[in-house]
Protein backbone atom coordinates (compact mmCIF):
# COMPACT_ATOMS: atom_id res chain seq x y z
CA UNK A 1 0.00 0.00 0.00
CA UNK A 2 1.18 3.25 -0.94
CA UNK A 3 0.59 5.85 1.31
CA UNK A 4 1.16 8.98 -0.35
CA UNK A 5 -2.44 8.10 -2.23
CA UNK A 6 -3.74 9.39 0.71
CA UNK A 7 -2.13 12.26 1.75
CA UNK A 8 -2.56 15.72 1.50
CA UNK A 9 -0.89 16.50 -1.76
CA UNK A 10 1.67 19.27 -2.88
CA UNK A 11 2.13 22.27 -4.71
CA UNK A 12 5.68 20.76 -5.70
CA UNK A 13 6.43 17.88 -8.32
CA UNK A 14 10.10 15.93 -8.63
CA UNK A 15 10.35 13.93 -11.72
CA UNK A 16 13.34 12.05 -12.30
CA UNK A 17 14.31 10.14 -15.58
CA UNK A 18 17.38 8.33 -14.97
CA UNK A 19 18.99 8.16 -18.49
CA UNK A 20 22.13 9.21 -19.94
CA UNK A 21 24.27 8.86 -23.06
CA UNK A 22 27.34 8.43 -20.52
CA UNK A 23 28.14 9.27 -17.31
CA UNK A 24 29.98 12.13 -16.32
CA UNK A 25 33.11 11.31 -14.45
CA UNK A 26 31.45 13.57 -11.54
CA UNK A 27 28.23 12.69 -11.19
CA UNK A 28 27.07 10.47 -8.33
CA UNK A 29 23.61 11.14 -9.21
CA UNK A 30 21.39 7.60 -10.12
CA UNK A 31 21.85 7.93 -13.58
CA UNK A 32 22.09 4.72 -16.40
CA UNK A 33 24.02 4.94 -19.57
CA UNK A 34 23.12 2.69 -22.63
CA UNK A 35 19.37 1.74 -21.41
CA UNK A 36 17.64 3.61 -24.05
CA UNK A 37 15.27 1.20 -24.67
CA UNK A 38 13.81 0.86 -21.70
CA UNK A 39 12.77 4.25 -21.82
CA UNK A 40 9.35 3.41 -23.42
CA UNK A 41 8.92 1.05 -20.04
CA UNK A 42 10.15 3.41 -17.41
CA UNK A 43 7.54 6.12 -19.13
CA UNK A 44 4.74 3.72 -19.05
CA UNK A 45 5.75 3.06 -15.19
CA UNK A 46 6.12 6.43 -13.95
CA UNK A 47 2.70 7.72 -15.69
CA UNK A 48 1.52 5.16 -13.28
CA UNK A 49 3.03 6.09 -10.18
CA UNK A 50 2.02 9.52 -11.08
CA UNK A 51 -1.75 8.80 -11.78
CA UNK A 52 -1.36 7.43 -7.92
CA UNK A 53 -0.56 10.40 -6.33
CA UNK A 54 -3.33 12.93 -4.94
CA UNK A 55 -3.82 16.60 -6.73
CA UNK A 56 -2.91 19.34 -4.65
CA UNK A 57 -5.94 20.30 -2.22
CA UNK A 58 -4.58 22.47 0.28
CA UNK A 59 -3.22 26.03 -0.35
CA UNK A 60 0.12 26.55 1.17
CA UNK A 61 -0.98 28.03 4.71
CA UNK A 62 0.33 31.10 5.48
CA UNK A 63 0.71 32.24 9.01
CA UNK A 64 0.40 35.78 10.88
CA UNK A 65 4.01 36.39 9.97
CA UNK A 66 6.04 33.88 7.81
CA UNK A 67 8.65 33.82 5.83
CA UNK A 68 8.44 36.44 2.88
CA UNK A 69 8.10 33.78 0.47
CA UNK A 70 5.38 32.14 1.61
CA UNK A 71 3.25 35.48 2.49
CA UNK A 72 3.93 35.94 -1.32
CA UNK A 73 2.38 32.29 -2.26
CA UNK A 74 4.82 30.46 -4.07
CA UNK A 75 3.51 29.03 -7.16
CA UNK A 76 3.42 25.61 -8.04
CA UNK A 77 6.04 24.52 -9.65
CA UNK A 78 7.18 20.64 -11.43
CA UNK A 79 11.18 19.85 -12.18
CA UNK A 80 11.68 17.00 -15.07
CA UNK A 81 16.00 16.21 -13.49
CA UNK A 82 18.27 13.41 -14.29
CA UNK A 83 20.22 12.04 -15.42
CA UNK A 84 19.38 13.69 -19.16
CA UNK A 85 15.43 14.12 -19.41
CA UNK A 86 15.90 15.66 -23.28
CA UNK A 87 16.94 12.12 -23.83
CA UNK A 88 13.28 11.16 -23.66
CA UNK A 89 11.21 11.09 -27.41
CA UNK A 90 8.98 13.63 -27.47
CA UNK A 91 5.87 11.24 -27.57
CA UNK A 92 6.60 9.82 -23.89
CA UNK A 93 7.96 13.48 -22.77
CA UNK A 94 4.53 14.37 -23.57
CA UNK A 95 3.17 11.21 -21.68
CA UNK A 96 4.75 12.29 -18.43
CA UNK A 97 3.72 15.95 -18.67
CA UNK A 98 0.32 14.83 -19.26
CA UNK A 99 -0.13 12.94 -16.04
CA UNK A 100 2.20 15.48 -14.00
CA UNK A 101 -0.44 18.26 -14.40
CA UNK A 102 -2.60 16.20 -12.91
CA UNK A 103 -1.05 16.24 -10.16
CA UNK A 104 0.35 19.78 -10.09
CA UNK A 105 -1.86 21.72 -12.64
CA UNK A 106 -0.13 23.74 -15.52
CA UNK A 107 -2.06 26.85 -14.81
CA UNK A 108 0.41 29.56 -12.91
CA UNK A 109 3.14 26.56 -12.79
CA UNK A 110 6.75 26.71 -13.53
CA UNK A 111 7.72 24.12 -14.89
CA UNK A 112 11.23 23.09 -15.59
CA UNK A 113 13.07 20.65 -18.23
CA UNK A 114 16.74 19.87 -17.58
CA UNK A 115 18.60 19.39 -20.54
CA UNK A 116 21.81 18.46 -21.90
CA UNK A 117 23.23 20.72 -24.64
CA UNK A 118 24.67 17.25 -26.19
CA UNK A 119 21.42 15.94 -26.29
CA UNK A 120 18.99 18.85 -27.16
CA UNK A 121 17.78 18.05 -30.63
CA UNK A 122 17.79 21.79 -31.87
CA UNK A 123 14.76 23.93 -32.27
CA UNK A 124 11.93 21.44 -33.56
CA UNK A 125 12.44 19.71 -30.15
CA UNK A 126 12.66 22.53 -27.80
CA UNK A 127 9.51 24.37 -29.96
CA UNK A 128 7.14 21.08 -29.23
CA UNK A 129 8.58 20.95 -25.41
CA UNK A 130 7.47 24.84 -24.85
CA UNK A 131 4.32 24.30 -26.71
CA UNK A 132 3.36 20.98 -24.40
CA UNK A 133 3.55 23.84 -21.29
CA UNK A 134 7.53 23.61 -20.72
CA UNK A 135 8.30 27.13 -19.26
CA UNK A 136 11.92 27.23 -17.78
CA UNK A 137 14.82 25.31 -19.41
CA UNK A 138 17.91 24.32 -17.12
CA UNK A 139 21.14 23.61 -19.02
CA UNK A 140 23.84 21.30 -17.63
CA UNK A 141 26.68 23.28 -19.23
CA UNK A 142 29.45 23.23 -16.79
CA UNK A 143 32.26 24.87 -18.50
CA UNK A 144 33.00 26.78 -21.44
CA UNK A 145 36.57 25.15 -21.86
CA UNK A 146 36.67 22.28 -24.32
CA UNK A 147 39.61 20.06 -22.54
CA UNK A 148 37.71 20.62 -19.13
CA UNK A 149 34.45 19.30 -21.07
CA UNK A 150 36.20 16.29 -22.29
CA UNK A 151 38.12 15.30 -18.55
CA UNK A 152 34.41 15.57 -17.34
CA UNK A 153 33.39 13.49 -19.57
CA UNK A 154 30.64 15.72 -20.84
CA UNK A 155 29.32 14.93 -24.95
CA UNK A 156 29.18 18.55 -25.62
CA UNK A 157 31.55 21.63 -27.03
CA UNK A 158 31.29 25.18 -25.56
CA UNK A 159 30.39 26.08 -29.13
CA UNK A 160 27.53 23.43 -29.10
CA UNK A 161 26.41 24.77 -25.86
CA UNK A 162 26.06 28.01 -27.09
CA UNK A 163 23.66 26.53 -29.73
CA UNK A 164 21.45 24.87 -27.86
CA UNK A 165 21.10 28.00 -25.27
CA UNK A 166 20.23 30.18 -28.41
CA UNK A 167 17.72 27.59 -30.08
CA UNK A 168 16.24 27.56 -26.63
CA UNK A 169 15.90 31.37 -26.96
CA UNK A 170 14.66 31.63 -30.54
CA UNK A 171 11.73 29.05 -29.75
CA UNK A 172 10.34 30.81 -26.97
CA UNK A 173 11.95 30.13 -23.89
CA UNK A 174 12.00 33.23 -21.42
CA UNK A 175 13.74 31.91 -18.91
CA UNK A 176 16.96 29.96 -19.17
CA UNK A 177 19.39 28.67 -16.64
CA UNK A 178 22.78 27.37 -17.46
CA UNK A 179 24.86 25.09 -15.03
CA UNK A 180 28.40 25.74 -14.11
CA UNK A 181 30.79 24.44 -12.26
CA UNK A 182 34.24 25.78 -10.39
CA UNK A 183 37.14 24.14 -8.40
CA UNK A 184 37.39 21.18 -11.65
CA UNK A 185 40.96 19.66 -11.95
CA UNK A 186 43.39 22.02 -14.04
CA UNK A 187 41.07 24.43 -13.78
CA UNK A 188 43.01 28.33 -13.31
CA UNK A 189 41.13 31.12 -12.29
CA UNK A 190 41.96 32.82 -15.62
CA UNK A 191 40.19 29.45 -17.04
CA UNK A 192 37.12 30.07 -14.44
CA UNK A 193 37.10 34.13 -15.52
CA UNK A 194 36.98 33.56 -19.43
CA UNK A 195 33.97 31.38 -18.61
CA UNK A 196 32.13 33.82 -16.91
CA UNK A 197 33.14 36.30 -19.19
CA UNK A 198 31.92 34.31 -22.31
CA UNK A 199 29.00 33.43 -20.33
CA UNK A 200 27.22 37.15 -19.54
CA UNK A 201 27.77 37.48 -23.25
CA UNK A 202 24.70 35.13 -24.14
CA UNK A 203 22.50 36.92 -21.37
CA UNK A 204 21.43 34.56 -19.45
CA UNK A 205 18.60 34.99 -16.90
CA UNK A 206 19.67 32.49 -14.40
CA UNK A 207 23.07 31.02 -13.45
CA UNK A 208 23.50 27.82 -11.10
CA UNK A 209 27.44 28.10 -10.18
CA UNK A 210 28.33 24.90 -8.25
CA UNK A 211 32.11 24.04 -6.57
CA UNK A 212 33.20 20.56 -7.34
CA UNK A 213 32.38 18.29 -4.96
CA UNK A 214 34.44 15.12 -5.67
CA UNK A 215 32.55 12.11 -4.46
CA UNK A 216 33.80 8.59 -3.55
CA UNK A 217 32.18 6.67 -6.22
CA UNK A 218 32.93 8.72 -9.25
CA UNK A 219 35.55 7.87 -11.90
CA UNK A 220 37.06 11.64 -11.24
CA UNK A 221 37.34 11.14 -7.28
CA UNK A 222 39.74 7.91 -8.23
CA UNK A 223 41.96 9.92 -10.74
CA UNK A 224 42.45 12.77 -7.90
CA UNK A 225 43.23 9.86 -5.57
CA UNK A 226 44.83 8.17 -7.52
CA UNK A 227 47.26 11.55 -8.37
CA UNK A 228 46.26 11.41 -11.88
CA UNK A 229 44.76 14.62 -11.39
CA UNK A 230 44.61 17.36 -8.95
CA UNK A 231 42.17 20.14 -7.79
CA UNK A 232 42.88 23.61 -7.03
CA UNK A 233 43.16 24.35 -3.23
CA UNK A 234 40.77 25.85 -0.90
CA UNK A 235 42.01 29.50 -1.00
CA UNK A 236 42.01 29.10 -5.21
CA UNK A 237 38.55 27.61 -5.17
CA UNK A 238 37.21 30.03 -2.27
CA UNK A 239 38.91 33.18 -4.68
CA UNK A 240 36.72 31.76 -7.57
CA UNK A 241 33.76 31.94 -5.58
CA UNK A 242 34.40 35.38 -4.64
CA UNK A 243 35.33 36.27 -7.96
CA UNK A 244 31.93 34.86 -9.19
CA UNK A 245 30.02 37.02 -6.47
CA UNK A 246 31.81 40.58 -7.42
CA UNK A 247 31.67 39.40 -11.12
CA UNK A 248 27.99 38.60 -11.55
CA UNK A 249 27.25 41.55 -8.98
CA UNK A 250 28.86 44.00 -11.05
CA UNK A 251 26.96 43.13 -14.35
CA UNK A 252 22.96 43.22 -12.99
CA UNK A 253 22.84 39.23 -11.12
CA UNK A 254 21.53 38.91 -7.96
CA UNK A 255 22.53 36.26 -5.76
CA UNK A 256 19.81 35.07 -4.04
CA UNK A 257 21.04 31.87 -2.69
CA UNK A 258 24.40 30.48 -2.39
CA UNK A 259 24.72 29.19 -5.54
CA UNK A 260 22.24 30.76 -7.53
CA UNK A 261 21.96 33.96 -9.47
CA UNK A 262 19.08 35.32 -11.28
CA UNK A 263 18.75 39.10 -13.53
CA UNK A 264 16.40 41.66 -11.82
CA UNK A 265 13.91 43.03 -11.78
CA UNK A 266 13.26 42.05 -8.01
CA UNK A 267 9.42 41.04 -9.30
CA UNK A 268 9.73 37.51 -8.23
CA UNK A 269 7.93 35.64 -5.31
CA UNK A 270 8.73 37.76 -2.00
CA UNK A 271 11.04 40.10 -3.68
CA UNK A 272 13.15 37.62 -5.71
CA UNK A 273 14.50 38.43 -9.02
CA UNK A 274 12.40 37.71 -11.90
CA UNK A 275 14.39 34.35 -13.32
CA UNK A 276 14.98 33.06 -9.86
CA UNK A 277 14.44 28.86 -10.13
CA UNK A 278 11.14 28.66 -7.88
CA UNK A 279 11.24 24.92 -7.76
CA UNK A 280 14.43 24.65 -5.82
CA UNK A 281 13.26 27.63 -3.84
CA UNK A 282 10.29 25.52 -2.58
CA UNK A 283 13.19 22.95 -1.36
CA UNK A 284 15.32 25.60 0.39
CA UNK A 285 12.12 26.76 2.40
CA UNK A 286 11.73 23.32 3.28
CA UNK A 287 8.38 23.04 1.15
CA UNK A 288 6.46 19.79 1.10
CA UNK A 289 6.69 18.20 -2.48
CA UNK A 290 5.88 14.88 -4.09
CA UNK A 291 8.50 12.80 -6.14
CA UNK A 292 8.60 10.52 -8.67
CA UNK A 293 10.66 8.14 -11.07
CA UNK A 294 13.53 5.88 -9.82
CA UNK A 295 15.90 7.41 -6.96
CA UNK A 296 13.29 10.06 -6.40
CA UNK A 297 13.29 12.01 -3.37
CA UNK A 298 10.15 13.39 -1.66
CA UNK A 299 8.45 15.59 1.18
CA UNK A 300 5.58 15.43 2.30
CA UNK A 301 3.03 14.90 5.85
CA UNK A 302 6.14 15.02 7.55
CA UNK A 303 7.80 12.14 6.49
CA UNK A 304 10.95 11.79 3.85
CA UNK A 305 10.15 9.41 0.78
CA UNK A 306 12.14 7.82 -1.81
CA UNK A 307 11.88 5.11 -4.72
CA UNK A 308 13.66 2.19 -5.32
CA UNK A 309 17.01 3.24 -7.37
CA UNK A 310 17.16 0.49 -9.93
CA UNK A 311 15.35 0.95 -13.21
CA UNK A 312 14.13 -2.40 -13.44
CA UNK A 313 13.25 -2.62 -9.94
CA UNK A 314 10.95 0.34 -10.39
CA UNK A 315 9.76 -0.50 -14.01
CA UNK A 316 8.17 -4.23 -12.33
CA UNK A 317 7.13 -1.97 -9.30
CA UNK A 318 5.38 0.69 -10.61
CA UNK A 319 4.57 -1.20 -14.11
CA UNK A 320 2.42 -3.41 -12.05
CA UNK A 321 0.87 -0.57 -10.24
CA UNK A 322 2.60 -1.75 -6.75
CA UNK A 323 4.06 0.88 -5.00
CA UNK A 324 7.72 2.08 -5.75
CA UNK A 325 8.32 3.26 -2.37
CA UNK A 326 11.82 2.03 -0.89
CA UNK A 327 11.94 3.86 1.87
CA UNK A 328 10.01 5.92 3.80
CA UNK A 329 11.12 8.34 7.14
CA UNK A 330 9.41 10.08 9.68
CA UNK A 331 10.79 13.16 10.68
CA UNK A 332 10.95 14.13 14.31
CA UNK A 333 10.38 18.05 15.30
CA UNK A 334 14.00 18.22 15.67
CA UNK A 335 14.86 16.51 11.89
CA UNK A 336 12.59 19.51 10.58
CA UNK A 337 14.35 22.13 12.47
CA UNK A 338 17.67 20.96 11.18
CA UNK A 339 16.73 20.78 7.64
CA UNK A 340 14.60 23.85 7.69
CA UNK A 341 17.87 25.93 9.34
CA UNK A 342 20.54 23.86 6.73
CA UNK A 343 18.26 25.23 3.97
CA UNK A 344 16.49 28.39 4.51
CA UNK A 345 19.96 29.86 4.90
CA UNK A 346 21.49 28.97 1.85
CA UNK A 347 18.78 31.76 0.99
CA UNK A 348 20.00 35.40 0.65
CA UNK A 349 17.09 36.70 2.65
CA UNK A 350 17.53 34.28 5.28
CA UNK A 351 15.33 32.34 7.42
CA UNK A 352 12.78 34.33 9.81
CA UNK A 353 12.06 33.20 13.33
CA UNK A 354 8.26 32.80 12.32
CA UNK A 355 9.07 30.74 9.51
CA UNK A 356 10.86 28.53 11.62
CA UNK A 357 8.40 28.62 14.82
CA UNK A 358 5.73 27.80 12.31
CA UNK A 359 7.66 25.07 11.09
CA UNK A 360 9.11 23.12 13.60
CA UNK A 361 7.17 24.64 16.87
CA UNK A 362 10.52 25.72 18.11
CA UNK A 363 12.22 29.53 18.92
CA UNK A 364 15.89 29.72 17.88
CA UNK A 365 16.51 32.81 19.97
CA UNK A 366 15.82 30.26 23.03
CA UNK A 367 16.84 26.81 21.97
CA UNK A 368 19.79 28.20 19.88
CA UNK A 369 20.79 31.12 21.65
CA UNK A 370 24.43 30.21 22.20
CA UNK A 371 24.46 28.92 18.49
CA UNK A 372 23.42 32.89 17.17
CA UNK A 373 25.58 34.33 19.78
CA UNK A 374 28.68 32.93 18.61
CA UNK A 375 28.55 32.79 14.58
CA UNK A 376 27.38 36.29 14.66
CA UNK A 377 30.39 37.24 16.83
CA UNK A 378 32.28 35.21 13.86
CA UNK A 379 30.61 37.58 11.45
CA UNK A 380 28.98 34.61 9.47
CA UNK A 381 25.43 35.18 10.58
CA UNK A 382 23.05 38.53 10.30
CA UNK A 383 20.42 39.12 12.96
CA UNK A 384 17.68 41.41 12.99
CA UNK A 385 13.81 41.66 14.57
CA UNK A 386 12.46 39.46 11.79
CA UNK A 387 15.05 36.20 11.94
CA UNK A 388 18.67 35.66 10.64
CA UNK A 389 20.72 35.05 6.95
CA UNK A 390 24.48 34.48 6.32
CA UNK A 391 26.48 37.13 5.51
CA UNK A 392 29.07 36.96 2.48
CA UNK A 393 31.83 35.90 4.71
CA UNK A 394 29.30 33.68 6.08
CA UNK A 395 28.12 32.02 2.83
CA UNK A 396 31.72 31.02 1.91
CA UNK A 397 31.59 28.99 5.34
CA UNK A 398 27.91 28.15 4.66
CA UNK A 399 27.88 24.48 5.47
CA UNK A 400 30.18 24.83 8.62
CA UNK A 401 27.24 27.55 9.98
CA UNK A 402 24.92 24.97 9.03
CA UNK A 403 26.45 22.41 10.91
CA UNK A 404 25.73 24.34 14.35
CA UNK A 405 21.89 23.91 14.11
CA UNK A 406 22.40 19.94 13.58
Amino acid sequence: MDWRTHSTGARHLYIHIPFCHRRCAYCDFNTYANMDDRMGAYTNALVNELHALPVERHPLSVPADPHPLLRADLPPTIFLGGGTPSMLPLDQMEQILQAASAVVPFAGAEITVECNPGTVLGKDYLRQLHGMGVNRISMGVQSLNDPLLRMLGRIHTAAEARVSYEDARAVGFDSVNLDFIFGLPGQTPADWHDTLAQAVTWDVDHFAIYSLILEESTPLYAQVQGGRLSVPDDDITGAMYEHTMEFLGARGYHQYEISNWARGPLTGPGGLPKHAGLHNVAYWLNAAYHAAGAGAHGHIDGKRFVDVLAVEDYITRAGMLSSPLRETTDLSPTDVLAETMMMGLRLNMGVSYAHVIDRTGFDIRQTHGSVLADTIAEGLLIADELGIRLTERGRMYGNQVFQRFL
